[in-house]
């Protein structure tokens, strides 16, 4: 994958050091001084916004990666945008850890406001979000997506209060020796924090093998079994809608299969 060009670099304030690609799951970005710069995956608008929520919250227990301006006050230039780069690692298995930080995180958001671009957005994340929690009737997706009738089927209502989250959690926490757990990559959702939490454990369960009993220690919440299955929708109507050329996955090997028993059961 190319490298930010200098152009670039110089815009964000960077020269003459060489870029450095991050390892594990974010080696799309490159480490550049104080910066992690990347392809911009988000409008201009919604990183300023970023930007001005995440720099007031304050906390001596998680960091978090602030969206970086241009020299110009532009957030994206030719396709790139930056954040603060934050020391430390994406670890695997460490998913309670991962949950308590959301939570701790979840606290300090619960007095933002709702952003009105979350009614606007089309990219099949937010649309695997309207699935699971009822907003987009999914009539012709039931018929292509493997698994969502019997999901859409045991969904009951649920009655916790929605509030600005973090909805990609997993693998956007990373672990230091020395500082607190720093979170990278905001994708921010209007839902229970609890949902944060379900797509933790819902990742877990079909893609780093976790056991049964994480369900269980993730949370103490009397409906999280709900939380899981729209967890699993969201995850698997995204999956079909970034796939639309591909056959559904085979019955073997199936990754989501065990994960929809245990939820459904």
């Amino acid at each position: 994958m190319a490298q930010p060009p200098a152009h670039v670099l110089r815009a964000f304030g960077v020269s003459g050091i060489e870029p450095e690609r991050a390892s594990g799951g974010h080696a799309s970005t490159w480490l550049i001084g104080d910066l992690a710069i990347k392809q911009a995956d988000l409008p201009e608008a919604e990183l300023s916004w970023q930007a001005m929520v995440l720099s007031d919250l304050q906390s001596d227990r998680f960091r978090v990666a602030v969206p970086v301006p241009s020299h110009t006050g532009q957030f994206v230039i030719d396709g790139w945008c930056a954040t603060v780069r934050l020391a430390g690692s994406h670890q695997p298995q460490r998913w309670l850890d991962i949950v308590q930080v959301g939570s701790l995180f979840h606290e300090a958001t619960r007095h933002i406001e709702r952003p009105p671009f979350l009614d606007t957005r089309t990219d099949p994340w937010s649309v695997g979000d309207r699935v699971a929690w009822g907003y987009v009737q999914v009539a012709d997706l039931e018929r292509d997506t493997k698994h969502l009738d019997r999901l859409l089927t045991c969904r009951k209502p649920v009655t916790g209060t929605s509030q600005l989250i973090h909805g990609d959690l997993t693998g956007n926490v990373l672990f230091d020796a020395v500082q607190p757990p720093a979170i990278i990559d905001m994708s921010p959702y209007w839902r229970p924090p609890e949902f944060a939490t379900a797509i933790v454990v819902a990742d877990a369960l079909v893609w780093e093998g976790a056991g049964d009993e994480l369900i269980d220690n993730a949370s103490d919440t009397n409906d999280f079994t709900q939380y899981l299955l729209r967890a699993l929708i969201y995850r698997i109507v995204t999956d079909r809608l970034a796939r639309p050329t591909e056959s559904p996955r085979p019955h073997a090997g199936d990754p989501y299969r065990r994960a929809v028993e245990l939820a459904c059961r």
